[in-house]
């Protein structure tokens, strides 16, 4: 998966976000996690849905007369190459604002924000500063 039409299009993004955080679920239950912010149809869930399994960012299982998602290993790789490439996009000098922004804009837990200080801590000390 390193060819770019392979790269979850902004919509499927959101499909992917709402399986990640409803952990393994049916299409209306992603349906009724993205109501609020998005007028889909649940067609147009399933067919997003069955995009991200054919680009391995999805495994289905079947229950009964339904299929169950959830998010795969793949997708966290997926995540963390189009941060890659947001961070190739940036500018000199404007990486530390971008990233400011992220954390921001973020609804990290305390683990997280833990994680981040002990990293910002350790690059501060490679950098010598």
């Amino acid at each position: 998966m390193t060819d770019d039409s392979q790269q979850p299009t902004p919509s499927e993004w959101k499909v992917l976000r709402a399986v990640s955080d409803l952990g393994s679920c049916s299409a209306s239950e992603v349906l009724e996690q993205l109501g609020a912010t998005e007028d889909w149809s649940v067609s147009t869930v399933k067919t997003l849905l069955r995009r991200l399994t054919d680009k391995g960012l999805l495994r289905t299982r079947r229950v009964g007369n339904a299929f169950l998602y959830t998010s795969t290993p793949t997708a966290g790789r997926a995540l963390k190459r189009a941060g890659e490439r947001l961070l190739g996009w940036a500018s000199a000098g404007t990486v530390g604002p971008l990233l400011q922004h992220l954390v921001r804009k973020s609804d990290l837990d305390p683990a997280e924000l833990d994680a981040l200080r002990e990293l910002i801590e350790r690059k501060s000390q490679e950098s010598g500063q």
